[in-house]
């Protein structure tokens, strides 16, 4: 592997979020002998016990997102589930995941990029299914009101260098690389109240 074949961005994101999870863990560990120790009616003790869950949580989704998925490691269905869970910190879209069973990691991180750019588009709320048939996913999102960003959505199927790219909107400039290194192209359909991404 030369340097240039690594992906060094997910690298840094694996190494990031790895370092993350062990003093959150704490944390929360930390937490609940409070808590047995009798300090569960405290609204302070109920408010760092929630932060710490949807840091986890969080942490969690964006190792899956921006982290390594090299060969063919793959993602339990348990793990995709709990991340995804509707109301996790205060996710106002309702996912449905429709595969079953455990994904490769490399269709899953694409998959969990592509609901990123659509929660960027969903700041009201919505509903978005994923679902995957013989190796080809598919996300449609609909939703009363979208905010759709036409030069970022763009980066997904035609990647443009000179596009400026928030770092909150990250996920936006990762798809098309990602995407490269599989093997794979991604078609964006974008409508008043729906997107549609398959890859």
């Amino acid at each position: 592997m030369t340097e240039h074949d690594r992906d060094l961005t997910a690298l840094i994101g694996s190494r990031i979020c790895h370092d993350l999870i062990s003093p959150l863990g704490a944390i929360g560990n930390g937490v609940e002998l409070l808590q047995m120790a009798g300090m569960t009616d405290s609204p302070e003790m109920a408010l760092i016990s929630e932060s710490v869950t949807n840091a986890n949580l969080r942490i969690r989704y964006f190792r899956i997102s921006f982290g390594s998925a090299a060969g063919d490691q793959r993602v339990s269905e348990n793990e995709i589930r709990s991340v995804l869970a509707p109301g996790v910190d205060g996710r106002k879209i309702e996912v449905d995941w429709q595969p079953t069973g455990d994904q490769p990691r490399g269709g899953v991180k694409l998959a969990f990029l592509a609901l990123q750019c659509f929660e960027t588009a969903m700041p009201w709320g919505g509903h978005i299914r994923v679902s995957c048939d013989d190796g080809h996913w598919q996300v449609l999102g609909e939703a009363d009101k979208l905010k759709i960003d036409h030069d970022l959505w763009s980066l997904i199927s035609t990647p443009d260098g000179s596009t400026d790219v928030p770092p909150a909107q990250v996920h936006f400039a990762l798809m098309a690389p990602e995407l490269a290194r599989q093997g794979r192209i991604a078609g964006v359909t974008l409508a008043d109240h729906s997107i549609n991404v398959e890859f």
